[in-house]
């Protein structure tokens, strides 16, 4: 059957018409503003329609069309999600004295629940920016027993500190 434009068109149209108000449902779900999963919808019914998929059903348009705007939503969230900073700005009323207290605290945590291996192995890795491959090599372990180590330490203050 030769591939007919107007048949493809009519397909999604109908598809965009029928499935709107769940559509938008389905990407207001994944966006806090209804806006934004309005323009999702809309934003994807035309890119769709200028690609002209050789569609041979409406089926078969309500699925691409299901596809394309949750991938779209998901898409549309990523890039509204903030990027952390590499170091906060200090707040102008921020509390230096608890800071330094939760520091000397974790420290403390450090120093008395892990092993020298251990804690050499965090200290050179998070403070010092070593790769594991390195700081295998001069503790003369396999780098797997170094990042097992690692992995150790990590679930070890974790739990430490969730206990508080």
């Amino acid at each position: 059957m030769p591939y007919d434009g107007d048949v493809m068109h009519d397909y999604l149209t109908g598809a965009y018409l029928r499935l709107k108000q769940k559509l938008t449902i389905v990407s207001g779900r994944l966006l806090p503003d209804s806006g934004d999963a309005e323009d999702v919808l809309q934003d994807s019914f035309l890119r769709l329609w200028r690609r002209q998929y050789p569609l041979r059903s409406e089926k078969e348009a309500e699925a691409l069309l299901a596809k394309a705007v949750r991938n779209a939503s998901l898409n549309q969230r990523r890039k509204r999600r903030p990027v952390p900073l590499e170091t906060d700005p200090p707040d102008e009323g921020s509390d230096n004295e608890g800071k330094e207290r939760a520091y000397a605290e974790l420290k403390q945590k450090i120093d008395n629940e892990l092993s020298p291996t251990q804690r050499y192995i965090l200290e050179e890795k998070e403070l010092g920016g070593r790769t594991l491959e390195e700081i295998a090599k001069e503790l003369k372990m396999e780098p797997a027993a170094v990042r097992k180590q690692l992995s150790r330490a990590r679930m070890t203050l974790r739990n430490s500190l969730s206990h508080e």
